[in-house]
């Protein structure tokens, strides 16, 4: 499978992983997080495959993760209810998102790009 970008175009980290992407020789399908954003499906398919938790697929310093007070809702909410509140809106999930079906990162970590996707 090829690798899929999911990324936000005015995101400063997105564009450091196109960057580092790039720079590497990786393709990648490039996918509008907000235009087109993971279903609930796919999304807790990148969750299982992460291993991280799931409020790391949170947006944390987003606007819209403020206004909806997910501070303390991700603290005591299903992962079901929270991947379907991630699935509703593009901009609640931390981005970038990279996978190429078996693995997953989220954010930009040049030392994590380096060991998965070098």
């Amino acid at each position: 499978m090829a690798v899929k970008l999911y990324q936000y175009p005015k995101c400063g980290t997105c564009r450091k992983a196109k960057k580092w992407l790039d720079d590497h020789g990786i393709a990648y399908e490039d996918i509008h997080i907000v235009d087109t954003p993971p279903s609930k499906a796919e999304l807790k398919d990148l969750y299982h495959k992460s291993g991280l938790e799931l409020k790391k697929f949170f947006n944390t310093s987003g606007k819209k993760y403020r206004e909806l007070g997910l501070k303390d809702k991700v603290k005591s909410t299903s992962d079901e209810e929270l991947l379907e509140i991630l699935s509703t809106d593009g901009m609640l999930i931390k981005r970038p998102i990279v996978t190429d079906g078996d693995k997953v990162t989220v954010g930009f970590n040049e030392e994590t790009f380096e060991s998965t996707w070098a």
